[in-house]
């Protein structure tokens, strides 16, 4: 049935003219503010007519309605909508494979940093010439420190805690 097959204006004011009755019994029983909500919204079928909005409303009403058989009742459609849910599962086991290499990268870089700490530290005890290197170590040292700090500040409390740490309140 199309669009030019209804005879919209006696639909229309056949609306309007029950939606006014209603309007006028609802004014009795509840008062104004129901009375006046009603007829506002008895008139809408007749400016729907007037302005020419049960064209745009019919048309929009009949694409949604075509668009959800096609869906639903298209098996070609259906495989479009698996391929789709394929690709945002892709997406996501592609995130969790890349903050793994990640995680593991921040892993491995502390541990290399360590390595030439810990040699620095065996030849400084054998040569006393070398005291300013007994230094480096700890320096060293704090990067790995800092490095924790920042793989556990990932939760958004972590500064939170450190201040309470410091001012002695746990």
């Amino acid at each position: 049935m199309g669009f030019e097959q209804i005879a919209w204006f006696p639909l229309c004011i056949g609306l309007t003219a029950a939606g006014l009755v209603l309007s006028f019994l609802a004014f009795r029983r509840r008062g104004a503010a129901s009375g006046l909500r009603m007829l506002a919204w008895a008139l809408l079928p007749l400016a729907a007519y007037l302005t020419d909005a049960l064209r745009a409303i019919w048309t929009i009403g009949s694409t949604a309605v075509g668009f959800v058989a096609n869906l639903v009742f298209n098996p070609v459609v259906w495989s479009g909508v698996a391929v789709a849910g394929l690709s945002v599962v892709l997406f996501v086991v592609s995130g969790v494979l890349r903050g793994r290499k990640l995680r593991k990268a921040e892993a491995g870089a502390p541990a290399a940093a360590e390595a030439p700490a810990k040699t620095s530290a065996k030849t400084s005890a054998k040569t006393p010439a070398q005291a300013p290197a007994a230094g480096r170590p700890q320096a060293a040292a704090k990067p790995a420190v800092e490095n924790k700090k920042a793989s556990k500040g990932d939760d958004d409390f972590s500064d939170i805690e450190d201040l309470l740490r410091r001012r002695g309140i746990s």
